[in-house]
């Protein structure tokens, strides 16, 4: 199916005119379509701006709150504690990135727990912000069963995504942003459109059987099995029950929960020794990667971000391809709210 093509500020203005015509505060919503718009950016266009339809419902629903009132809980040396009251993930999770680069700058590093957040998107986003100011960036995320775990038949631990950015000096921020399953569910909803076979390992049925059956997933595999599973799992303790505010658990009794909780870390790398120093490591890192002997058909060696940062130089210079159908979807929500549509490219 051919795509349409929109260039990147229209489509922010769209994301951000729609989000905000929906009740969110009008700085809020740029943040919020900045992020979405990142997303697709990079490539990543199962956390782009296909998701606004879901967000209306989500807000229309009550279970995100977009004028949410955020209230910082805790902030001590190190550490703070922010309850997001349901606000849009993006949101509460550039505040979380925000108040551990400040404690960074204050005592080295920084560690902000945010709890009672909404769906945050592409969590590399903010773990850049911190590589922005010069520091390394980790960010993690936990929600309600989403995956298997192993040897179990139904979703007992999320896909929690950890991004890790570490800046460079002429390279860009490396930057790992990756969830922990096998692969999005985006790929299998994919396959199942298509009626193609997917890989086994990637999803289980009803019955906790490996599948190469889109249309009978059930729930998704994790990454390198027990490896993906159980830092998953840890991402759940130390987002979740650092907020005290578990999700899997009270999950798996049966108890409903919308809400999502987040972590995001600054590291201060000025306090280990010379900055530019350190970044010219980084870049002789990248570099030395990339010139090592390649495979047959191997176009090119790529350190986490280099393929990221690829395809947003040329969405930026050719606009950002959407399907017809996201672009119906995102056209209707605007005539709802009254939200003018910029033109395609």
């Amino acid at each position: 199916m051919s795509k349409l093509r929109i260039a990147a500020p229209a489509l922010h203005a769209l994301a951000r005119d729609i989000l905000a015509a929906a009740g969110t505060p009008r700085e809020d919503a740029a943040v919020w379509a900045e992020t979405l718009v990142f997303a697709n950016l990079r490539g990543v266009d199962s956390h782009g701006v296909i998701r606004i339809p879901r967000y209306l419902e989500q807000i229309a629903g009550g279970d995100i709150k977009p004028a949410a009132e955020m209230r910082l809980l805790k902030a001590a040396g190190a550490i703070a504690l922010l309850d997001a009251a349901g606000a849009p993930g993006p949101v509460a999770m550039k505040r979380a990135i925000e108040e551990a680069i400040a404690a960074a700058k204050r005592v080295h590093v920084g560690w902000c727990v945010a709890r009672n957040i909404t769906h945050a998107g592409a969590v590399g986003h903010f773990a850049l912000q911190a590589a922005a100011q010069g520091m390394a960036g980790l960010v993690m995320t936990a929600s309600i069963p989403l995956m298997a775990w192993p040897g179990s038949r139904k979703a007992v631990v999320s896909t929690n995504p950890i991004a890790i950015a570490m800046p460079g000096g002429a390279h860009p921020p490396l930057l790992l942003d990756m969830a922990t399953a096998t692969v999005s569910l985006g790929k299998i909803l994919g396959a199942k459109a298509s009626g193609t076979p997917i890989p086994t390992g990637w999803g289980i049925d009803a019955e906790g059987a490996d599948t190469t059956d889109a249309a009978k997933v059930a729930t998704l595999l994790p990454m390198a099995g027990p490896k993906g599973a159980g830092l998953s799992l840890m991402i759940e303790c130390l987002a979740s029950l650092v907020a005290t505010n578990p999700m899997i658990a009270p999950a798996l009794r049966g108890e409903k929960s919308y809400g999502m909780n987040g972590v995001a870390i600054a590291l201060d790398l000025s306090a280990f020794g010379d900055p530019a120093a350190l970044a010219a490591d980084v870049d002789d890192l990248a570099a030395t990667i990339a010139a090592q002997p390649r495979a047959a058909g191997a176009e090119a060696l790529l350190v986490p971000g280099e393929r990221g940062d690829a395809e947003r130089a040329r969405r930026l210079a050719d606009g950002i391809p959407l399907p017809p159908g996201v672009w119906k979807q995102l056209v209707e929500a605007a005539g709802r709210l009254g939200v003018e549509v910029p033109a395609l490219v």
